[in-house]
């Protein structure tokens, strides 16, 4: 058990899996949905484990960095922090559905009415985060476009969020935001843009990923989306945090549960960990 900042983080034994990512240790971060003191805590871990590690660190962090949350103005400022900051060699930032919703929103395109609509309920909780935005820019009214996200986010946080990736693959490892359609060719299916919404289902697939018991072709994919409530309803694992039919979730469920999850991948091997103190009274989830 670590501690940072009052915050425990607890790291799981290493388990055994068939991770081949050559010579890499890889932190995998899942969503972190405005939890910003969970993500120091867990970033505080991360900067003081494996030292003794000969190759390099590398983190990737999953995607719905935003909404619900306390504070997702702080978790961006930390996601967009570089790799000296993080004391790694190299960090991937990768998309969620919740970054495409808002982005969509920002550009004011052919989704963008619909995208602000889920955004913005209550059940996504991106009033939330766009409360927050209009509060640090002092304009109550502010719409939410591209000019709110710079003023309120600062360049380099606003940078950052036109540079997400749909998805990384390292060795045998796929690292994506919701997961893989096991009856869609996977290169085109992560090639979709995240422009065309709900059809990026990289980033919104649940069913028919995490029900399927035949595995990915050689591909281990590591994911993060959907909540351990959820999780179980569709796979039924009682530890959805277990590398099982060639799937690893990290999904803690953040701003519901207390928790962010990641996992550290190295050669034949993973570990989990998990920052937060968990609720009393976990609330259910109805989406990712």
């Amino acid at each position: 058990m670590d501690t940072t900042l009052g915050l425990p983080v607890e790291i799981s034994d290493w388990k055994p899996a068939p991770f081949a990512v050559g010579g890499d240790s890889v932190f995998a971060i899942g969503d972190v949905h405005g939890c910003s003191a969970e993500l120091g805590a867990l970033l505080g871990a991360i900067a003081r484990l494996g030292h003794d590690f000969e190759g390099k660190r590398r983190i990737i962090y999953l995607g719905d960095m935003i909404n619900r949350g306390p504070d997702t103005i702080g978790v961006l400022e930390q996601w967009a922090r570089d790799e000296e900051a993080h004391g790694v060699d190299r960090v991937d930032r990768l998309m969620g559905n919740h970054e495409i919703m808002m982005l969509l929103t920002a550009i004011d395109g052919p989704h963008a009415r619909k995208a602000e609509q889920m955004w913005l309920s209550k059940r996504m909780g991106g009033d939330k985060f766009l409360a927050q935005m209009r509060e640090r820019v002092g304009r109550p009214d502010a719409p939410p476009d591209q000019a709110l996200l710079k003023a309120a986010l600062g360049e380099a946080v606003f940078h950052r969020l036109w540079g997400m990736r749909s998805h990384v693959r390292l060795g045998n490892a796929l690292f994506v935001h919701g997961g893989l359609d096991p009856h869609a060719d996977p290169d085109e299916f992560l090639a979709r843009p995240w422009t065309i919404f709900t059809e990026a289902r990289w980033a919104w697939i649940n069913h028919g990923f995490l029900d399927w018991k035949g595995g990915f072709k050689g591909t281990l994919v590591v994911h993060g989306h959907t909540p351990p409530d959820k999780h179980q309803a569709i796979s039924g694992m009682e530890d959805v945090h277990l590398f099982e039919g060639d799937r690893l979730g990290l999904d803690g469920g953040s701003a519901r549960t207390g928790i962010v999850t990641a996992a550290e991948i190295r050669h034949g091997a993973y570990r989990i960990l998990k920052a937060g103190t968990a609720f009393a009274a976990p609330m259910s989830s109805n989406d990712g």
